[in-house]
């Protein structure tokens, strides 16, 4: 009798012994999963954080940009540390405008003022007006200061500010953007050809077209 309760004794502790192991085993390889899990989940936040599309807060857009020169003064690097009219006085893109902003006295005005945003014609744009007509308003103070702070605007404005808005300019009166991606509209006539080009004091939009004030 005594051997037979040993030997049940025995059966009853292996019993016990081997699902108490077994218990051991699935919690290890639950507790294994759940941070393989976690490990899993958090390495593809990561990548996924890392190969998200880059947005154009920081980086001109345009076809119009190509024709900025790629290092010196005058390239993006070099505008971004210039304000806004000695910037564009590097640019070979704006030479039209710039001598237009000096015959109105305006270098001052521009290079002085604080995050602002300008829609600066490029040549081509000013090459659209006939000679004549131009001349006239290169020679009419008045008129050339007032269609010049019409292309002004008293903030930094970023791509999503151009999808859709109307901002008052320095001239008083209002301009229109809208747009989405890479192309962009002012007054539904001028296109933004070379768009967040970055100086001291300004974003500078490049256009294709001259703006008029609606009273002129």
């Amino acid at each position: 009798m005594t051997s037979t309760t040993s030997r049940t004794g025995r059966a009853v502790l292996a019993v016990a012994a081997t699902a108490a192991l077994a218990v051991g085993v699935s919690a290890c390889s639950g507790s294994s999963s759940a941070k393989g899990g976690a490990s899993s989940s958090a390495t593809s936040s990561t990548t996924a954080a890392a190969h998200s599309s880059p947005t154009m807060a920081d980086a001109p857009f345009g076809p119009g940009c190509s024709a900025v020169p790629k290092s010196g003064s005058g390239s993006f690097n070099g505008m971004a540390t210039d304000p806004v009219a000695t910037a564009a006085s590097n640019n070979p893109a704006l030479s039209t405008l710039v001598a237009a902003v000096k015959k109105a006295g305006l270098v001052d005005t521009l290079n002085s003022a604080q995050n602002i945003t300008v829609f600066a014609p490029d040549n081509a744009a000013f090459a659209k007006i006939p000679k004549a007509t131009l001349d006239k308003v290169l020679n009419d103070k008045a008129m050339l200061t007032k269609i010049l702070t019409y292309h002004v605007v008293g903030k930094r404005l970023t791509p999503q500010d151009l999808a859709h808005g109307t901002y008052p300019t320095l001239e008083k009166q209002t301009l229109m953007t809208s747009g989405s991606g890479t192309s962009y509209t002012v007054n539904n006539t001028a296109q933004v050809v070379c768009g967040n080009v970055r100086t001291a004091n300004a974003n500078v939009e490049i256009i294709d077209t001259v703006l008029m004030p609606p009273s002129s």
